[in-house]
């Protein structure tokens, strides 16, 4: 659901629509499976469990990718320092890039990184990685904070009796979980290459991994919406970030290793067959955009924004700005009083510089709502508050400087707010990733073409791939694309 967030100082800032996804059904055939990490942990380890899923949109369940990913981890845990240790995989529902290990043998990793992924022996450096830093103890700091974090969310969701701001709370605390220090974070790159090594995956995956992530780092911060976001957004990318040091010295560490002759496999097919079909980016059930179209088929509505947005739904609200960066967009959920109109609520001073005059009441198909503008010093804002069944949602335009053309326009956006039939929410289809054999004639920017993207398609392509520009596909080789 969308979280209650307030805009401040007169910047629109972070947040989304998160939440569980359905089981995708895959066939399980796995030999001699680990126990279920809730029946290995106890009942307040299991709780822990429960809270930290929840604030990364619960577990995505494919059997078969569990078990390739649990028969790696124990495959890496025999040829680690620590060989009598345990791990439990957990995949977590999210298109944010992450993966984390906790001292009581929790291993969890999102669909978000797997999807970066291009081969097995990149997972294995990430894996490895995550293992090294509790095998040198750098994870009971982590534990601790977690704790700390936890106690937050329980205080709020017990106390206050709001399991859905616990889990906002929890989620908020997630950077505790990714605060190593720059020494540890090159102790355990060292670390991770020598256990994937013996272990005979190819150590160089962890270069290929880090530049993979370099690249989706840049193309991420390069967008306009990104560069709007909040900080909160904490992930692998932040926390890891791919320096040049650590680069070099993964590279360094590989060669070392295939100097004495452990070339080491990548996996690289068996990797693609069980990542084929993967859920990739926001899954539709719990909201999602198309184009400048969001679309949430679970609470029931939909709103294209202006000619010239870019959308991203992030885990409080949903952002929007234009290509130049001079407007942008926000709508989130707020609780507002039945006892309290729609203008008296744009009127209570939630935000400042609210121009009494321009507070209007009106109806947005069929919906009650109220509008108003609001200055700043930088910023002009129009907004809108709708009532939705018993939820009322802020959409909020604003722009360095509002012209009566722009206020026209961010007008007419606001009137594409309306409810989704049951036969739209029934058809909606999440994109996935989709594996592909390139043709003799198949080029990148044609597999580009494919793509089911937002934008940027050829430079997504390549990134997903691990391809530099100017390269050439192989006749035959799998390639990953986006698609429904």
């Amino acid at each position: 659901m969308l979280a209650l967030v307030l805009v401040v100082g007169g910047a629109l800032l972070a947040g989304s629509c998160a939440g569980l996804v359905e089981p995708k059904s895959a066939d399980a055939n796995v030999p001699h499976p680990p126990p279920k990490l809730e029946e290995a942990l106890t009942p307040a380890q299991r709780k822990e469990h429960e809270r930290l899923v929840a604030s990364y949109g619960g577990t995505y369940d494919d059997p078969k990718l569990q078990a390739l990913i649990q028969n790696m981890v124990t495959r890496l845990v025999a040829s680690s320092e620590r060989p009598e240790l345990s791990y439990r995989v957990t995949i977590l529902n999210s298109p944010v890039i992450n993966a984390f290990a906790l001292p009581n043998g929790s291993l969890y990793v999102t669909r978000g990184l797997l999807a970066l992924a291009s081969d097995e022996s990149e997972l294995a450096s990430v894996l490895s990685h995550e293992m090294a830093h509790v095998i040198a103890n750098h994870a009971a700091t982590r534990e601790d904070q977690m704790k700390q974090a936890v106690l937050v969310s329980r205080v709020i969701s017990d106390v206050v009796n709001d399991p859905d701001l616990g889990a906002l709370a929890l989620a908020r605390s997630r950077v505790s979980l990714a605060s190593f220090s720059r020494g540890q974070e090159l102790e355990a790159d060292a670390i991770g290459v020598g256990i994937s090594s013996r272990a005979g995956f190819d150590p160089f995956g962890a270069e290929r991994f880090l530049k993979t992530m370099g690249r989706q780092a840049s193309l991420r911060s390069s967008s306009s919406v990104s560069q709007n976001a909040s900080t909160e957004q904490t992930d692998f990318l932040s926390s890891h970030p791919a320096t040049p040091e650590r680069i070099s010295i993964v590279m360094a560490n590989a060669q070392e290793y295939t100097s004495r002759g452990k070339a080491g496999e990548r996996d690289r097919k068996q990797y693609m067959e069980a990542i084929d079909g993967l859920v990739y980016g926001d899954d539709p059930k719990e909201g999602f955009i198309r184009g400048r179209r969001f679309f949430h088929p679970k609470l029931g509505f939909t709103f294209t924004a202006p000619e010239g947005f870019s959308l991203e739904n992030t885990s409080q609200a949903v952002l929007g700005a234009s290509t130049s960066g001079r407007e942008a967009l926000r709508l989130d959920a707020v609780r507002v009083t039945g006892d309290q109109s729609l203008a008296q609520y744009l009127s209570s001073g939630w935000i400042e510089g609210v121009e009494i005059s321009s507070v209007e009441s009106l109806v947005l198909n069929g919906f009650p709502a109220a509008t108003a503008v609001a200055r700043g010093d930088q910023w002009s804002f129009r907004m809108f508050a709708i009532r939705f069944g018993s939820d009322v949602y802020r959409l909020i335009f604003a722009a360095r400087d509002l012209t009566p053309e722009l206020d026209r326009s961010f007008r007419e956006a606001a009137d594409t707010f309306r409810r989704v039939s049951i036969e739209e929410a029934e058809n909606v289809r999440p994109l996935r990733v989709r594996i592909v054999k390139a043709g003799l004639t198949d080029t990148p920017e044609r597999m580009a073409a494919k793509m089911d993207v937002q934008d940027r398609a050829l430079e997504r392509f390549l990134i997903l791939n691990g391809l530099d520009h100017g390269a050439k596909l192989s006749y035959g080789e799998e390639y990953k694309i986006i698609a429904e």
